[in-house]
Order: structure tokens, then sequence, then C-alpha cells
């Protein structure tokens, strides 16, 4: 007889208008080859489209971010995810709200609703499954038991697989009206920030901690993109495998305050960054979660080493 498995819808919180996912993002960058290189290397399965290059994780559908190929590094657009039955909700708020929409940018196919953001960043509302977790993530650290070698031999151990984008982390000119406009017009909520420097921002219907965040510089700008891990041992071993094949530059190994997550993050070829990360704090679609403000000393890092001066440059700031 063939097993019926049960069918277990993804959370919503009831009434909330909001975007479920960050479907995706897209920069430019000025050689696909170059990022290939950088994103293959740095475990994820990166697949030329055309004119553009897509990025996967191994084993999972879901496209993750697109790059395409321009004069300089530059964040293009966000995409959000929504359920189909809101998108018509979403028309009308936008519509209330005063929000001008804008046509997809040029060579993007898509039905969703475009405008720009206080920064003038093009997003997109589009109906899409919902690819943000629906649960914590759970991070794999098994005991290592007596009796037996444990460690992998270093010329044997596979590469490193990361399991699905779990945020981004954008410049702002200004971080609360940014996270006033996310909220208020995406339907997103505050989870946590420190002053008016870094804020957090979380999905209503069940998303870690954040699925996208904005610190404070003097343009808008792409930071990093970070991917949830399965343990701190791949954390430390995919920073050790960059850095291997040249990409030495970056931060870690540590542990986030706000999110609580493992970090190593690895600079890119054009001063931005892909970030490991494992064991981040999740915030279910019913939980009623309290956000804070914080002070900046206290909310950085909790351990790890002293992040380099060039992590907080905004390669995109003229």
């Amino acid at each position: 007889m063939t097993q019926i498995r049960s069918y277990t819808p993804p959370q919503r919180r009831a009434g909330a208008l909001g975007v479920h996912s960050l479907d995706h993002f897209c920069l430019t960058v000025p050689d696909l080859q170059q990022a290939s290189d950088f994103y293959t290397a740095f475990g994820l399965d990166a697949r030329p489209q055309g004119n553009t290059l897509e990025l996967y994780t191994h084993g999972h559908p879901h496209c993750w971010g697109v790059l395409t190929e321009g004069p300089r590094k530059k964040l293009h657009h966000l995409s959000f995810g929504a359920f189909a039955d809101d998108l018509g909700r979403f028309r009308t708020h936008l519509d209330n709200r005063g929000i001008e929409r804008i046509d997809a940018p040029s060579g993007i196919a898509s039905n969703g609703i475009w405008f720009r953001d206080c920064d003038g960043t093009p997003v997109e509302i589009k109906a899409a499954e919902k690819s943000s977790p629906d649960a914590k993530s759970i991070l794999e650290q098994p005991p290592s038991p007596a009796g037996a070698r444990n460690a992998p031999i270093r010329g044997t151990t596979p590469p490193v697989r990361p399991r699905r984008l779990a945020h981004t982390l954008l410049f702002a000119t200004d971080v609360p009206r940014s996270t006033r406009f996310y909220c208020d017009v995406l339907g997103l909520g505050l989870s946590d920030g420190a002053a008016d420097v870094v804020a957090f921002l979380h999905g209503v219907h069940g998303s870690d901690h954040h699925m996208v965040a904005f610190v404070k510089s003097n343009a808008p700008g792409y930071h990093h993109s970070s991917w949830d891990m399965p343990s701190i041992h791949e954390i430390g071993l995919g920073a050790m495998t960059m850095a291997d094949k040249g990409y030495a530059r970056g931060w870690g190994l540590g542990r986030h305050v706000l999110g609580s997550n493992y970090f190593h993050y690895v600079q890119d070829p054009w001063g931005s960054f892909a970030e490991y990360s494992g064991d981040i704090d999740y915030v279910p679609a019913d939980a009623a979660w309290q956000s804070q403000l914080y002070a900046p000393e206290n909310s950085f890092y909790l351990w790890g080493p002293q992040p380099p001066e060039y992590f907080t440059v905004n390669t995109e700031a003229d």
C-alpha cells in the first residue's frame, strides 16, 4: 500500500499582509565568470542562463540569486515572494500609500508588482512559493564518539554545501526610514536594531530573525548575502576552503548578538561579502516577538576576531 504523507501548509499569520520570503537578490557585477568562480568555490551551484548567472544551492530547485554583467558591482533589485491571494491586497495597499509603480527592469521577465524603495532600489513583490523556512534550521553537531578518529582527512573532505539563502544586508542612507518603509509597505516586522545604525527585519509569516537587514551608510548598496550552513564545522571548513582558493579576506569565525548566528564572512572580488551562517534565531508566524533597540557596542558580535576596517566599506558609494 502506498503511504500517504500528510501535507503541511506553509506558516501564515492570520489576517496579516506581508511578504513571506526574500525570493532572490540581483546584482550587477563586472565579470560573470569571476562571479561564477567565487560562488562555485563558496559551495553554490552557479548556472549560466542566457546573459545572467543564477545561484542555486545544490539539490534545491529555487534560484536564490541572479547576477548580470555591468560596469561595476551594484545592487540591481530585490524580489520578495507573497501568497498569490495577497497580490490584490498589495496592489490596493501600495495605491493607498501613493507608491508609484515602475516597469520591470529591462531583460527581467516578471508579472510581479514593481516599485522603488525609499533609497531608489527597485523592489518586486510577486506570487511565489514560500522559500523562507517554516521552522528553525537544525544545527547538526553530532557528538564525537570515543575510540575513533572523528575529523576527516583534509585532502579528501567533501566540499561544503550551503542549504539555502538566509538573508541579505543592505546599506541604507537612513536606517529608521528604510525600516519604516519595509515594515509598512512590505509588511515585514522589526526583530532588533542598534540605535540608528542597523536594523533586522523578519517575515511575519514565519522566518529567520531577519530576511533583510539595513546598516547605515552615505549611499545605498549591497553588503552581503548570508547562507544557511548545517554545522559550525562546515562554517569553518568553508572559510578554510575559500582561503585555499585565494579568497582569504573576510571576518570570522564568530557569533553575532542580534540573530545569535555563528558566522564567517568571505569578501567577494568586488568588496562585498558572502556569509556562512548557522543557528540563527527564528521568529514563528504565531510568535509575539518583542523587538528591542540596543547600544551598538553591545550588539555587533558576542565573540570573534576584531572585524577588519574594510568590512564596513560601501564599495557602491561614490
